[in-house]
């Protein structure tokens, strides 16, 4: 009897270690967002079309698959091929069939929250599909982006950690999902995840650190994110059957976190970026890649121009030289922005150390909210798209609001410290 029981008691550990993979009567939904626009974030929506191309072969329908992405590559007036979209050097086009249920100003958080919770009557501009998932169904959910802590940052809008956890909760109460993974690639994008319960079912590997990679000559951008190319590449690969999730995490392992039931790692891939009852795609055979050239996502603007003035003539170097001006002008104008508000608000020097490091943890969600909107809107008003790096500094504002300052006092300073910055450009 005692045999029998150990017996028991020992079958009931492995197969919690090692989950079930997808049943029979399941089906694989899968959600795939590019969370920027303009040529120079390229490298987002090269990975999401990437991403399709792969779900796509290995059998899952379009019915099943929702792409968010602003779609202002293929036919952009910096596009030297115009229609395709590649992903690494001399890669293929991963443009070709790429749904479009989601472009443009319908890229937006709201529309994102509402495709996982399969509420298409709250979808806006897009095209109202969803997901229909249901308690014996997988969900693969890939998020390239922008970021800073406790947000994704969306091309008008931003997705905050709260309320992906209040949705990701809502999922699992509703049995909107079996399992459910995620891989986000967006600097300091762990802090999306660092909330997330062991117990739901719910497996997320994030980068905490997002280089970009492959600059091409041609095109004068970044094509792919190292994080991103990774695990795709992998996926192009391998037999998707046979790899799992835990080997693509180790591929990926620089910069790379995992949260949630880690069990699921043990998982193939194949259970939520294939069909289950589908063969999946024959492997690919993909030239190396000697040197990817890796730069920090938010140094991006930067590196293109400097790229694109050592290959400029001579004739037209004056023009970059400007922009590279204007460029470090306004990354210092940011910078010395953001030091006044913290010295306005903490009115003590003593507390500024603190406020500037990024290990405190995020309690105080409205807060956030509040002042990165009233910063947006008050401190980046006169600031040129393509320099992103106010998202490298809002962690001063994440730390402030722990620290439990007052969001109107935070508020106030921001519209003082950023009216006076302005009037002196």
């Amino acid at each position: 009897m005692l045999t029998l029981t150990l017996l028991g008691l020992s079958i009931g550990l492995v197969a919690n270690a090692f989950p079930t993979q997808q049943s029979g009567n399941g089906k694989n939904w899968v959600v795939i967002v590019a969370g920027s626009n303009g040529w120079h974030n390229y490298r987002h929506q090269a990975d999401a079309c990437h991403a399709y191309q792969i779900v796509h072969k290995n059998g899952i329908p379009d019915e099943q698959i929702v792409v968010m992405m602003y779609d202002d590559l293929a036919t952009n007036e910096s596009n030297p091929t115009p229609g395709v979209v590649i992903n690494r050097p001399n890669g293929t086009n991963v443009y070709k069939g790429v749904p479009k249920d989601y472009t443009g100003n319908a890229v937006t958080p709201d529309n994102f929250l509402a495709v996982l919770k399969g509420d298409s009557a709250s979808t806006k501009w897009g095209s109202g599909k969803v997901l229909k998932s249901g308690p014996n169904d997988h969900v693969f959910v890939y998020i390239s982006a922008r970021g800073a802590p406790g947000l994704l940052a969306f091309p008008n809008d931003e997705l905050y950690a709260n309320d992906l956890m209040d949705v990701i909760n809502y999922m699992h109460k509703n049995k909107k999902y079996k399992k459910l993974v995620f891989y986000i690639d967006a600097c300091g994008s762990g802090s999306m995840m660092a909330k997330l319960p062991d117990d739901i079912n719910v497996y997320a590997t994030t980068a905490t650190n997002s280089y970009a990679c492959y600059y091409d000559e041609k095109r004068k951008t970044y094509l792919g994110d190292w994080y991103s190319v990774n695990w795709m590449e992998n996926s192009d690969v391998k037999d998707l059957s046979k790899e799992t999730l835990m080997s693509q995490f180790k591929i990926v392992q620089s910069h790379v976190m995992q949260f949630g039931n880690k069990t699921l790692a043990n998982m193939k891939v194949k259970a939520f970026q294939g069909n289950a009852n589908a063969r999946p795609a024959p492997p690919m055979t993909l030239q190396p890649v000697v040197e990817p050239g890796l730069i920090p996502s938010l140094d991006v603007p930067m590196a293109i121009l400097n790229r694109t003035y050592s290959a400029t003539a001579t004739a037209t170097a004056k023009e970059y030289v400007y922009q590279l001006h204007s460029h470090l002008k306004g990354i210092g104008q940011l910078r010395q922005n953001m030091l006044k508000v913290v010295q306005c608000v903490t009115g003590v020097n003593r507390e500024n150390p603190k406020i500037l490091s990024w290990k405190m943890d995020l309690m105080q969600h409205q807060c956030y909210k509040d002042a990165v909107s009233h910063y947006k809107t008050h401190c980046l008003n006169w600031f040129f798209p393509e320099h992103e790096y106010y998202l490298r500094d809002l962690y001063a504002l994440f730390n402030l609001c722990v620290s439990r300052y007052e969001t109107d006092r935070i508020r106030m300073t921001i519209e003082k410290v950023c009216l006076v910055a302005e009037t002196n450009l």
